[in-house]
C-alpha cells in the first residue's frame, strides 16, 4: 500500500471553501435579515399546525367540554332527554338562561389565544357565541384553539349562557349571545368549499358598490350554484324563497279544501301521449311504449265524469320541449284544478280570483321576514292587485297592444314580449300586476277546449297573469264525445290514441272546466325573481340532469 499522500486536490478544496467564506461575505445584512424572518415565520407555521392537529392536551381539566363527537355517539346510541333550543327563538328574554343548540358553522373569528366568536346559522336564523379562556366558565386555551380550527359550514353542538350585547349586532339575526361553555363537533364539512356562501348571497348592489370602490367580489354564476345546490340552498334569500314556495302550495290546498275540492292523484306514467302528439319523455314500460304525463288534464275530466264535481292535485309535470328560457323547465310542479260548472266558465274564474288574491294577502301578511330576507339579495317591487281580479277579453288586450304601436296577428297567440308589454299596459291603466285574459281564439288553444256559443273561432278560456308573464291556462273542457273526436281530428290527433278518454263522456259528462298552474312560476313572478330555476329546488332543463 502506498504511503504516498493523495493527489493535490487540498489547494482546491481550501480555494473553493475561501471562495464561499467569500460570498458568505459579501451576503447583505438586510438579506440575512429577511432569511431569519422567513425561517421564523415558517417555525411559527409549523407550531400551529402541530398544535392544530394534536388532540386536546391531556392535562387540560375542560377536555371534556368540547371535542369531535364519533360517529357511534350519534347513530341513535341513545335518547338522553335534554332539551334543544332553536336559534331563531332566542330573544332578549333567554338572557341568563342556559341553552343547548345545533348549527353550521357560517363565520369564525379568533381574537386572541383566550378569546373567539362562532357564528352558528340554523336556517334563516343565526346567533353569535363568544369563546373566553375561563376557569370558572369551564373554557381552556386549548377550546379555544379547537374552535378556531373548525372549517366552516361544520355542524356543531354548543351549549352555553344567553347574554346580551353591549352593541346591536350586525351580523348576526338573533341580537343575543352565547357565552359558550361547551362546544361538540358533529360534522366537519371539507376545509375548502367548492362556493363560498358569503359570496353566493350578495345582492347585485353589494356588487355595484364594491366595483365603485376598485375592489373586486367573487360572483358566483347560475350554473356554478345549482352544480353545488345544497351549499346554495343554504344562502338566507333561497332559504326564504322556497318557504315562500310551500306556503303558496299550501294555501292552493288550504283554500280549495274550503270550496269543496277532494285531493286527488293521476298517473304519471301513461300510455302515448297524454295531449295527442305533442314532445313528451318516451320510455318503455314492460315493453310496452309509454310516456311521462305532460299534466293531469285528461284524468282530471275523467274524474269529473266519476262523479267528484270538484278536484285538484298537486303533482310534477314533464315537458320534454327544447325550450332554454328563464321560464320553462322540463319537470315543474303543476297546481291543477277541475270543476263542474252550472252556467258559466267564469265560475271557473271566481275560483281563481278568490284563490289568488287569498294567497297573494297571506304571504304579504304572514311571510314579512321571507320577503324581506329575499327583497336584500333581488330587490323587487311589491305585487299589485285589485280585490276583484280584472277581467279583459283578449280582443281588448290586442287593441290595448295596436294602440302602444305593437301589432299582432288578430287570431294568433301573443308572445312574450307582447305578453309582458301588455302587462305594463294593463298596470299603467288599471293599477294591478296581476288579471285574467279571455276568449282566446280556437286556433291557439287545445283540441279539449270549448268553442264560444255566438263565435266557434273563439273558446271559453282564458289565461291569467302576473308581471306580464302567463301563470295559468284555462277553459271550459268539451264534454261531449262526438265534438271532442271532431275537434281532435281536426288538431291531427289520432283519435284511437285517447279512446278511453273520449269514450269517458259518453257515459254521461257535466259541463267542467279547470286550469293549471306552474308553482315555480308563481313563486317567480310574486317575488320579480328573473329566472325560474331560482324557485326550482333542483331544476330539470334541456341542458341539466343533476344533481
Amino acid at each position: 500500500m502506498s504511503s504516498e499522500p493523495p493527489p493535490a486536490a487540498a489547494p482546491a478544496a481550501a480555494a473553493g471553501e475561501l471562495a464561499a467564506d467569500l460570498s458568505a461575505a459579501t451576503i447583505s445584512k438586510k438579506q440575512q435579515k429577511k432569511d431569519a424572518r422567513k425561517a421564523e415565520k415558517a417555525e411559527k407555521a409549523a407550531q400551529r399546525q402541530q398544535q392544530q392537529q394534536q388532540p386536546a392536551d391531556a392535562e387540560d381539566p375542560f377536555a371534556d367540554n368540547y371535542g369531535d363527537v364519533p360517529v357511534e355517539e350519534i347513530q341513535s346510541k341513545a335518547i338522553s332527554g335534554r332539551s334543544w333550543t332553536k336559534i331563531g327563538d332566542l330573544d332578549d328574554s333567554a338572557a341568563g338562561r342556559t341553552v343547548l343548540i345545533r348549527g353550521a358553522t357560517q363565520a369564525i373569528r379568533p381574537v386572541s389565544k383566550k378569546m373567539a366568536f362562532v357564528v352558528l346559522r340554523q336556517s334563516m336564523s343565526t346567533v353569535q357565541c363568544v369563546l373566553v379562556a375561563s376557569a370558572d366558565a369551564g373554557v381552556s386555551t386549548q377550546m379555544v384553539r379547537f374552535a378556531t380550527a373548525l372549517s366552516k359550514e361544520s355542524i356543531v353542538d354548543v351549549e352555553g349562557v344567553v347574554s346580551l350585547p353591549k352593541e346591536p349586532l350586525k351580523a348576526t339575526t338573533q341580537q343575543v349571545e352565547i357565552q359558550v361553555r361547551k362546544i361538540y363537533c358533529i360534522n366537519r364539512a371539507i376545509p375548502t368549499l367548492p362556493i363560498n356562501l358569503e359570496d353566493a348571497a350578495r345582492s347585485e348592489a353589494e356588487f355595484e358598490k364594491a366595483e365603485q370602490a376598485g375592489e373586486k367580489l367573487v360572483r358566483v354564476g347560475q350554473d356554478t350554484r345549482l352544480n353545488y345546490r345544497t351549499i346554495d340552498l343554504r344562502t338566507p334569500a333561497n332559504q326564504a324563497i322556497f318557504r315562500i314556495q310551500c306556503q303558496v302550495e299550501n294555501k292552493f290546498r288550504e283554500f280549495l279544501l274550503s270550496k269543496d275540492f277532494v285531493g286527488i292523484h293521476t298517473p304519471k306514467l301513461i300510455s302515448g301521449s297524454s295531449e295527442g302528439g305533442a314532445a313528451v319523455f318516451k320510455l318503455l314500460y314492460n315493453g310496452q311504449p309509454a310516456c311521462l304525463a305532460q299534466s293531469p288534464q285528461l284524468y282530471k275530466q275523467m274524474a269529473i265524469c266519476g262523479g267528484y264535481e270538484r278536484v285538484f292535485e298537486v303533482g310534477p309535470v314533464f315537458r320534454a320541449e327544447n325550450s332554454n328560457t328563464h321560464r320553462h323547465l322540463c319537470e315543474f310542479v303543476g297546481l291543477d284544478a277541475e270543476m263542474e260548472i252550472k252556467e258559466h266558465y267564469f265560475e271557473v274564474c271566481d275560483i281563481i280570483d278568490g284563490l289568488f288574491v287569498s294567497i297573494f294577502k297571506h304571504l304579504t301578511e304572514n311571510c314579512k321576514k321571507e320577503l324581506e330576507t329575499i327583497n336584500r339579495q333581488y330587490p323587487f317591487e311589491p305585487l299589485q292587485y285589485l280585490e276583484k281580479t280584472l277581467k279583459l277579453t283578449y280582443e281588448e288586450g290586442i287593441q290595448m297592444l295596436k294602440e302602444a304601436g305593437t301589432e299582432i296577428e288578430p287570431m294568433g297567440d301573443l308572445n312574450t314580449e307582447s305578453e309582458k308589454k301588455l302587462g305594463r299596459l294593463v298596470k299603467e291603466k288599471y293599477g294591478t300586476d296581476f288579471f285574467i285574459l279571455y276568449r282566446y281564439p280556437l286556433g291557439v288553444r287545445p283540441f279539449y277546449t270549448m268553442p264560444c256559443y255566438d263565435n266557434p273561432a273563439y273558446t271559453n278560456s282564458f289565461d291569467v297573469f302576473i308581471r306580464g308573464e302567463e301563470i295559468i291556462s284555462g277553459a271550459q273542457r268539451i264534454h261531449t264525445p262526438e265534438l271532442l273526436a271532431k275537434r281532435a281530428t281536426e288538431c291531427g290527433i289520432d283519435v284511437s290514441t285517447i279512446s278511453a278518454y273520449i269514450e269517458s263522456f259518453s257515459y254521461g259528462a257535466p259541463p267542467h272546466g279547470g286550469f293549471g298552474v306552474g308553482l315555480e312560476r308563481v313563486v317567480m313572478l310574486f317575488c320579480a325573481l328573473n329566472n325560474i330555476r331560482k324557485t326550482s329546488m333542483f331544476p330539470r332543463d334541456p341542458q341539466r340532469l343533476v344533481p
